[in-house]
């Protein structure tokens, strides 16, 4: 606007200079006397034209974003306005192309959550339903007497209350994860022996897998390890990490429990020998409800939730850890790292 006035401005003192110096037309009674009423007019001419030439270039910026905000706001997250200025207009494109991409992400965030939950309830369904159709199944065979003889009726019994007890750790898993994703998730941290914590772990483990033909080799140290951890959750996940690795070794075979502590983290490992994983199965293995059950033999072992690993991650990861796999052919090691805290 200031540089358009100047050049209106100019331009009618030319005109005026040019008249009375070059054409004399001050001498003519007439043009005093319309000089005032012709010279506003073309004053503000120029003005409106000088400003239009000016501004023509930022209207059609202008125009191009209110373009692209109407295609973005139809729904064409792909698009982006194009940035042809570095100054206040070019930063609004660029923040306008900054949004769309956050709104676009923040959109398939959305659709994978939601796509998430309809996993969530479908491998629940899946995974409570086989087990209490056998349930019902067996109850039905009581209630109806088909059984031939007392050896039959305890199997039936037997069997049932194993389909329960399987029914109730599905749902301990889920209560468990869900509670783990909790926003107000809280820790009950207390100064523990972690090496003590293992090895009564590993004692009531070792029956177990010695009924499955596993052998467990420790080698844990003898000095106590202080750490400041919740010791029920980590018992959760390291709990977990065994009964994986029972689950899925070859058997009879061996289970290899480390525990060092090196700089500030403690690292717990457990190393079996099973079936090799592809890249895919690697790579989604910790995610929640993943099984990998028709390429690894659990060989009478019930399989679990799919939650395992994922909850032995979550509980890692709260207390700032982290749990990672290495894969090398057939053997599998489960890495569970912690900050020591060292007392």
């Amino acid at each position: 606007m200031v540089l358009s006035t100047i050049v209106a401005a100019g331009f009618n003192n030319l005109l005026i200079f040019l008249s009375i110096e070059v054409f004399k037309a001050w001498e003519q009674a007439w043009f005093r006397n319309s000089l005032p009423y012709v010279i506003t007019p073309i004053f503000i001419l120029t003005f409106i034209l000088t400003f239009l030439l000016l501004t023509r270039r930022m209207v059609k910026d202008i125009i191009r974003l209110e373009q692209g905000l109407q295609i973005i706001s139809e729904g064409n997250l792909n698009y982006r306005v194009p940035v042809n200025r570095q100054d206040e207009l070019g930063r609004v494109a660029s923040n306008i192309n900054h949004m769309t991409e956050q709104l676009k992400q923040q959109i398939a965030k959305e659709r994978e959550l939601e796509q998430s939950k309809m996993d969530m309830i479908t491998g629940i369904s899946h995974d409570l339903r086989t087990p209490l159709t056998s349930i019902i199944g067996y109850i039905e065979l009581l209630k109806s007497e088909s059984f031939q003889d007392k050896a039959e009726y305890d199997r039936f019994i037997q069997n049932t209350y194993n389909k329960a007890t399987h029914l109730k750790k599905l749902l301990d898993d889920l209560f468990e994860y869900t509670r783990l994703n909790a926003v107000n998730t809280q820790l009950d941290l207390k100064t523990v022996d972690l090496c003590q914590l293992l090895e009564q772990l590993l004692f009531e483990f070792e029956p177990l897998a010695q009924e499955h033909g596993i052998r467990i080799e420790k080698k844990l140290g003898d000095a106590p390890i202080m750490v400041s951890l919740d010791s029920d959750k980590i018992a959760r996940a390291i709990d977990n990490l065994l009964m994986n690795a029972l689950k899925y070794s070859f058997k009879p075979g061996t289970i290899h429990v480390r525990m060092s502590v090196q700089h500030n983290h403690v690292t717990i490992d457990v190393e079996n020998k099973g079936m090799p994983l592809t890249i895919e199965q690697k790579n989604r293995l910790f995610d929640r409800f993943y099984k990998v059950d028709y390429s690894r033999n659990s060989e009478g072992i019930q399989s679990g939730s799919g939650l395992g690993l994922s909850i032995a991650r979550n509980i890692a990861e709260l207390h700032q850890g982290t749990l990672t796999l290495k894969h090398t052919r057939n053997i599998f090691i489960f890495q569970l790292s912690l900050p020591s805290n060292i007392q």
